[in-house]
């Protein structure tokens, strides 16, 4: 990397004013590969680019005259210069995309999409379980997907239990059942724990699950037809009667979940590209085995005066670079990057083909994921303009014109107990839900909300009195007059001048009328169909989601934990041992006697009392 000191060359004029001569670090700048960023004079990263040859790339932004306002106005704020020198325009590629990921400039084209996807599991256990898996892959296992979504991947367990009736529960339950659960009384597991299927039974269950999520549905089909009447023949009514049930169920999931390909069982995701009133949309779609799994639709940020192909090759860099690839890219626009396509083949250790060139199943697989990429833009569209509907009517009402980040806060706890606040962000028309905080409250008199509004307002605001965070334009307060006193009593602690108005509950907590408390202790109620109280109202109701959501999971995990220990003669290494042995409290809650001396350290009397004392 070439020295921070040598790139930056600031010159300081009238009022503070910094201009930026770039010829210097230009005529330093090698005829070699790498990745150069631009920083503004407060030393944010604006841009980060890679370079098949620094010089003439980093050189075209100060020479063009026909770039776009966009790229005109970056390069005025433009304070300082930094490059990093690769081996190889793959390597600057590399390096592209994790600063890109990590830094999060201003100027770069960002798809915000940092969630693992799920797959369909089958477990490497005697009597293979069927779950939902999102992480690694573990070789001991069988994989299949990835789905673009988790509703799509569980959609496909529940359809395969109608047809297979495969187990889902955990090893820690399948190993301690003394009879079979709910799902096999209504027809979703055929109950191997208690042996109430055969091995070979339950095996042949699993290979045909296995096809089915190949793709191999005829075979499937072909495979339960041939069982069915030979089943029949032999006068196993029963047996040819489930059969047909199968069959049933089979064509049930042709019919709903699965888009067949009529070819070969390809493994494709296909990429499509819509742009419409300065806004981008690229949907994705995954076919594996031949199969159309779902899609899923991403809105790119800066990308709305951009090429297409400079949008969809920010997206497959961004997207498959440090994560699985199909063998095949199918792309409704030119990538123009043949690096990339180098790349993703070395990191899956196979070719990977990008093609723009479209026939039979994968111009089905295009079309439909162009008209899903359209459809989705013009509904993100619609909402939008909703959304800007909303928040001009609050900056009217509030007579806030530039009003554009708002943050609000919320208590929650029951009785006192297990007490979090949550700070939820709304900015650009959207919630930020990666901007959202949860705060722990601890060392105050339970179910005191004041204390706890205190100390979470103070922890968030105290970052941005040193320079972390940034800086809301308005501040909403769950809560009446009180809860706005200590908020303003807190915004005076940290010196901070921020707009503040709490949102307090209408009569009967009814939605619809709610006051508006400002910190002059006057009280504003909205019309019930106004727009800008629909904001405030979905704004709040966040923020209580938010938090509600995170207070029953930490009230969770603490009342798991104390359960057991409440039990006398149970300490800590005979809690590990039931938790481990079980799975969970809920399985230990479940467990008979007799079950529970199974534990090491466990004797029938102690399980008696764990029994008593859980039920």
């Amino acid at each position: 990397m070439n020295d921070a000191s040598n790139n930056k060359i600031i010159t300081k004029v009238a009022r503070d004013k910094i201009e930026f001569d770039p010829k210097p670090v230009l005529d330093s700048l090698p005829l070699l590969p790498g990745v150069y960023r631009y920083y503004d004079a407060k030393g944010e990263v604006l841009y980060v680019g890679k370079a098949k040859q620094l010089k003439k790339r980093v050189s075209s932004y100060f020479q063009k005259t026909n770039i776009s306002p966009r790229i005109r106005l970056m390069v005025s704020h433009i304070a300082r210069i930094e490059t990093t020198v690769t081996r190889s325009e793959a390597e600057a590629l590399l390096l592209e995309n994790n600063l890109i990921k990590s830094l999060k400039p201003r100027y770069n084209i960002l798809f915000r999409d940092d969630k693992s996807y799920p797959y369909i599991v089958l477990t490497g256990d005697d009597f293979p379980r069927l779950t939902y898996y999102r992480g690694a892959p573990n070789r001991q296992h069988q994989y299949f997907g990835p789905y673009p979504n988790s509703h799509a991947a569980k959609e496909s367990i529940q359809l395969l239990q109608k047809i297979f009736r495969i187990r889902t529960c955990e090893n820690s339950v399948f190993n301690n059942r003394a009879r079979p659960c709910l799902l096999h009384q209504i027809g979703r597991c055929t109950a191997p724990c208690v042996k109430l299927i055969s091995d070979e039974d339950y095996r042949a269950d699993i290979r045909n699950a296995v096809l089915l999520l190949q793709g191999k549905h005829q075979e499937v089909e072909q495979t339960l037809s041939q069982s069915m009447q030979q089943a029949a023949e032999a006068q196993h009514y029963e047996q040819a009667a489930a059969l047909r049930d199968q069959l049933r169920a089979l064509h049930t999931v042709q019919q709903k979940q699965f888009v067949e390909s009529t070819g070969s069982a390809t493994d494709a995701d296909i990429i499509a590209l819509a742009q419409e009133n300065g806004m981008v949309c690229v949907n994705l779609a995954m076919v594996r085995g031949g199969r159309h799994l779902g899609d899923k639709s991403f809105f790119p940020e800066h990308a709305d005066d951009l090429p297409a192909a400079e949008i969809v090759q920010a997206f497959i860099a961004q997207h498959y670079l440090e994560r699985s690839v199909p063998p095949l890219l199918v792309l409704n626009e030119e990538c123009g990057d043949e690096t990339l396509a180098q790349l993703l083949s070395e990191q899956a250790g196979r070719t990977v083909k990008i093609s723009t060139a479209a026939s039979g199943d994968r111009k089905q697989w295009l079309e439909m994921g162009q008209r899903n990429a359209l459809l989705a833009l013009q509904q993100r569209i619609a909402q939008q303009g909703g959304q800007q509907r909303r928040l001009d009517k609050l900056r009217e009402w509030l007579d806030m014109p530039e009003l554009q980040r708002i943050e609000c806060f919320d208590i929650s706890h029951t009785m006192g107990e297990a007490t979090q606040a949550s700070c939820v962000v709304y900015e650009n028309l959207d919630m930020r839900s990666a901007q959202y905080r949860r705060y722990n409250i601890t060392g105050i008199t339970p179910g005191d909300d004041y204390a706890a509004m205190r100390q979470a307002l103070t922890r968030r605001y105290q970052k941005l009195t040193e320079g972390e965070g940034a800086r809301p334009d308005l501040v909403l307060i769950d809560g009446g007059l009180g809860q706005l006193h200590i908020a303003m009593e807190v915004m005076q602690e940290l010196g901070l001048d921020l707009p503040l108005v709490g949102v307090a509950k209408g009569e009967e907590r009814k939605a619809g009328l709610e006051q508006l408390i400002f910190p002059d202790g006057s009280a504003k109620q909205m019309r019930s169909d106004d727009p800008a109280l629909h904001l405030i109202q979905q704004i709040r109701d966040e923020a209580h989601r938010f938090a509600i959501t995170g207070h029953r999971a930490k009230r969770g995990k603490a009342r798991t934990a104390s359960s057991l220990e409440e039990i006398s003669g149970v300490g800590d290494k005979r809690r590990r041992s039931l938790l481990t042995h079980f799975g969970g409290l809920r399985e230990v809650a479940q467990a008979s006697v007799e079950q529970l001396c199974q534990v090491e350290g466990i004797s029938k009397a102690l399980a008696e009392k764990i029994y008593q004392q859980l039920h």
